[in-house]
């Protein structure tokens, strides 16, 4: 396991564009995070907020033009330590008005090529990552023992079939799937939704990877199947110690799995630090978007009183129009006189709280 971050993103922005409105699809814009070895990075927040598209740009995946335009991913192992945007500066020109970027052109041959480059050796061999809906992601015209072989023989030095499909199979009892020999055979459509989960979570774990990502591993199925998939990776990432980032909008399972959490609203950070500073206390030291998201959560007196449940009031933001000023500034309920013209006309940066705990808040300047 290598010291310091495995994974350090710096200033990422990733762009696209709507024909339909004329304008850019702020996606990503200008998200920082980092992740330690041998730890969990939980990412939360609304549908719409960058978190998929924030993981797609760091596996290097981010189709559709133009894609990442600005920042940097730092990508550190033990025998690597890479840039995974180095060059992409040379494809892509960036028209910028107080400190916003405004206009982008971009050569988007020579950057799918740099990106390529970039990720040979990385994406499947040292970074893995396991996507929303298993069903689709896996091939349904082949077996899932096929699929996992597949990928062991292409991102390990494995060069033979027979070994390939004994550490298939080894995988598939890692994951805890029932009769791991028959299952091999099968395909997706002859699975359950949590069946299908293990067999990514083994397929993306095969190579051993440095680093994991995992998408939504518990969208879509029932409590019961949720709670053991948690159990599974619990167990799993202290026992290969792979490093992960953890994107849910459960908040429950993020307490569950991640030592840190970061925050994302329209794109960027609004608040990162440990799982305990961020989540604990209902928010009420941090910042409003977080103490509206656990409130959000029905608690045990909702349950029995069949009580209303609390509700952000107001719609995500529409990342093709920013705001000038704090992006969670018109549903903010926490706002006071004495800061409101300034959330409305200038974006705070995201600012040191206390040990490990920044915040992207004007109350706590």
């Amino acid at each position: 396991m290598t010291s310091g971050p495995v994974l350090k993103i710096e200033d990422l922005h990733t762009y696209f564009y709507s024909r339909s409105k004329q304008a850019f699809i702020r996606s990503v814009d200008g998200v920082s995070l980092q992740i330690q070895g041998g730890k969990t990075l939980g990412v939360v927040g609304e549908s719409g907020s960058g978190k998929s598209v924030t993981a797609m740009s760091v596996m290097g995946l981010a189709g559709g033009a133009p894609g990442v335009v600005a920042g940097k991913i730092g990508f550190k192992t033990a025998g690597i330590q890479k840039n995974l945007l180095q060059d992409i500066g040379d494809f892509v020109q960036l028209d910028r008005q107080g400190g916003k970027i405004m206009d982008i052109r971009i050569d988007n041959r020579g950057w799918q090529r740099q990106i390529d480059r970039n990720m040979r050796g990385i994406r499947g061999q040292e970074m893995a990552m396991i996507f929303q809906n298993p069903k689709l992601a896996l091939n349904p015209f082949m077996t899932i023992g096929s699929q996992i072989e597949e990928s062991i023989l292409l991102n390990t030095a494995v060069g033979d079939a027979r070994i390939a499909r004994e550490q298939a199979l080894h995988w598939l009892e890692q994951v805890k799937i029932d009769s791991p020999r028959i299952r091999y055979k099968n395909y997706p459509y002859g699975l359950s939704g949590g069946m299908c989960q293990r067999v990514m979570i083994a397929m993306g774990l095969s190579a051993e990877p440095a680093l994991l990502i995992a998408d939504e591993p518990t969208t879509g199925l029932d409590a019961t199947i949720q709670s053991r998939i948690v159990d599974l990776l619990l167990e799993i990432t202290a026992t290969v110690g792979v490093t992960t980032m953890l994107i849910s909008h459960d908040i429950d399972v993020i307490r569950t799995l991640a030592d840190e959490v970061a925050v994302m609203y329209g794109g960027t950070i609004l608040e990162h630090g440990t799982a305990a500073a961020v989540l604990g206390n209902a928010g009420s030291h941090g910042h409003p978007y977080t103490a509206a998201l656990l409130a959000s959560i029905p608690d045990q007196r909702q349950v029995r009183e069949k009580a209303y449940l609390q509700a952000i009031k107001g719609e995500v933001l529409d990342t093709l129009n920013l705001p000038a000023g704090c992006r969670f500034y018109p549903r903010c309920e926490r706002t006071n006189p004495g800061i409101k013209a300034q959330c409305a006309r200038e974006e705070p940066d995201l600012r040191f709280l206390e040990d490990g705990h920044f915040v992207r808040c004007w109350l706590y300047d």
